[in-house]
């Protein structure tokens, strides 16, 4: 079987380096936060009734050429 203070060793390593990489992280700011959330809902938003658009003429154009 595995050598538990080995295990044990990976495991505190792992962690200090996970520690490391989440003091590397440049957090936004409330603001900044704000304003990407709500272009991502606005652009969510266009491209749904775009896609609800193309949908409703393609399926207009095929109800017409199945009459």
């Amino acid at each position: 079987m595995g050598n538990p203070e080995k295990k044990d060793k990976k495991l505190e390593t792992f962690f200090k380096g996970l520690k490391a990489e989440f003091k590397k992280i440049s957090w936004p700011d409330k603001d900044d936060l704000l304003k990407q959330s709500v272009a991502v809902v606005c652009v969510s938003v266009v491209l749904g009734l775009i896609i609800a658009l193309l949908d409703m003429v393609m399926q207009y154009g095929v109800n017409f050429l199945a009459m």
